[in-house]
């Protein structure tokens, strides 16, 4: 296993180099199957630990900090906060001027999470808030996790933590009583399970063939309980439990799953590694869908139990049969279809409205809120809550994705297409929709793309601090580290300068007009 001092820029090698040597008793590996099988040290690493709690502190701090302000709803929190409240009263979402069940479009758990903070600080802007800053705090807790599992690389993953951190776009969503960071955090908590699956089953495979297993000799394969891939589903079900534009995701991570395990059997030795095991992979996989469809029922829980939700008892209203636990699925899937008519007829046009192919170019950010009344020591004043990226940050996407495409196809590691196929499920089909219907859409919608963008840009910085030839490549390496280094340093305080500049426009503090003004650099757009 490699050093941290050496992995922290080793980009180069997918896999670190595994220890000389075998245990007493174990059958001998190659050494070159060793390496190809190895993966992340599981021993305890307290630096790794302490990087990431003080970069979660700064970020729970962030991101808890002045909460209750502003007062009142902002933007859509007119309809989740006030959901989630009805939910604790009916156990159902209700409509109060009628003094009946409310018809909603989204599944009922993004506002159950809100309900859970609602629950402990009362229906107030703390309640309401704080299960969404709790969600964007974890949020960057699992990707440093993943980024160090990732890289295995304490750099690197504080590097991410920070960019996460520090990014205006999660900072307004982790402190806004919406359901998106709820559905990135999901996603990205599923995508964590699925790499750590991807470690798991690669060592089983070591293992079997350290205690004997042939894989030349016979085709097959051992029986590997992928325990992390079933956690993955049902991360997953709770991500469709919020949106289900979850689902968008699914076709591509099961198309990683697959690779990552033909792969490793190919690393093996296994002959005819796609053929060989495939029946296992598709069987575990519709095993963790079928927990993903679980969980996601259960988030229903609220509407089965009660008698009160809407179109809860549709068939028997309709005059159609209605037997027990099979009528209430049949009820619940016409409430989808109706809900589905909706999503789908969605296309009135709105001042915030935007396209996929702005969201990175920050095109059109989403004003959550507008005062202008207050003391503010100038005779004009302005306070807004902008839903903006950390400019310098979003508009290094692009090109870091293009770096990344490239490095990927030169190096053939596998990290670089897991992290371009994450971004292509977050944002390709949004182009599909935005062409196909023109459909209404904004761009929080890309929130949980956001880890797999950064995760890019931090891949690019590590390859910049790599030799071509790996660490060992020669005398050139210190001076190349030495510039990736300043490279990387140089970015992440450029960052940080930028986040601190438009930080007021993120939390809403009041200003005089002419410093709000001058942070609209992009005129017109984005006002």
């Amino acid at each position: 296993m490699t050093t941290a001092a050496t992995a922290e820029n080793d980009l180069t090698t997918p896999d670190p180099p595994a220890e000389a040597g075998s245990p007493t008793g174990v059958r001998a590996v190659p050494e070159i199957v060793r390496r190809r099988l190895s993966t992340l040290d599981q021993r305890f690493n307290p630096y790794s630990w302490l990087v990431t709690a003080i970069i979660v502190a700064v970020a729970a701090i962030l991101r808890f900090s002045g909460l209750r302000t502003p007062k009142g709803y902002i933007f859509d929190e007119v309809y989740y906060p006030t959901d989630a409240w009805d939910m604790l009263q009916h156990g159902v979402e209700w409509d109060e001027k009628n003094n009946g069940p409310a018809y909603v479009v989204h599944p009922p758990l993004g506002k159950w999470l809100i309900a859970f903070g609602e629950q402990l600080f009362g229906n107030t802007e703390l309640g309401w808030r704080f299960s969404t800053a709790l969600a964007g705090t974890v949020m960057v807790l699992v990707l440093i996790r993943l980024t160090y599992r990732l890289f295995h690389s304490i750099v690197l993953a504080g590097v991410a933590g920070l960019l996460m951190t520090l990014d205006g776009f999660q900072l307004v969503l982790s402190r806004t009583s919406l359901l998106d960071i709820f559905l990135g955090l999901f996603i990205l908590m599923a995508f964590a399970a699925m790499v750590i699956d991807r470690d798991h089953y690669r060592r089983g495979l070591l293992r079997a063939l350290e205690q004997g297993w042939d894989p030349t000799a016979t085709p097959h394969v051992p029986r590997i309980v992928p325990w992390w891939l079933l956690a993955a589903g049902v991360s997953f079900g709770l991500a469709c439990g919020v949106k289900w534009s979850a689902l968008f995701f699914a076709p591509f991570f099961a198309v990683l799953v697959i690779v990552w395990r033909v792969q490793a059997r190919r690393s093996a030795g296994v002959r005819g590694p796609i053929v060989a095991g495939i029946l296992g992979d598709l069987g575990w996989l519709l095993l963790s869908f079928g927990l993903t469809v679980l969980i996601y029922l259960a988030t229903w829980t609220g509407w089965f139990v009660t008698d009160t939700g809407y179109f809860r008892h549709y068939r028997e209203a309709n005059g159609l049969s209605e037997p027990p636990i099979l009528g209430a699925l049949l009820n619940l899937a016409h409430y989808h279809s109706e809900a589905y008519n909706f999503h789908s007829g969605l296309t009135e046009k709105h001042t915030y409205q935007s396209w996929p192919w702005q969201w990175l170019l920050l095109g059109r950010p989403v004003a959550f809120y507008w005062n202008g009344n207050g003391d503010c020591g100038a005779s004009s004043c302005a306070a807004e809550i902008l839903l903006l990226g950390t400019p310098i940050l979003w508009w290094s996407f692009l090109p870091a994705l293009a770096a990344l495409a490239w490095l990927g196809v030169a190096r053939r590691d596998w990290r670089a297409y897991a992290i371009f196929t994450g971004v292509t499920a977050g944002l390709l089909p949004w182009f599909w929709f935005a062409v196909a219907d023109g459909r209404t859409m904004f761009s929080f919608y890309a929130l949980p793309a956001l880890p797999f963008l950064i995760l890019a840009v931090v891949y690019v910085l590590g390859a910049i601090m790599t030799p071509p030839g790996g660490l060992l490549a020669g005398p050139h390496r210190s001076d190349r580290q030495l510039i990736g280094t300043v490279v990387l340093t140089t970015f992440v305080v450029l960052v940080a300068l930028c986040f601190a500049y438009f930080y007021p426009i993120f939390v809403g503090t009041l200003m005089p007009y002419d410093d709000w003004s001058v942070r609209m650099w992009l005129g017109s757009r984005w006002i």
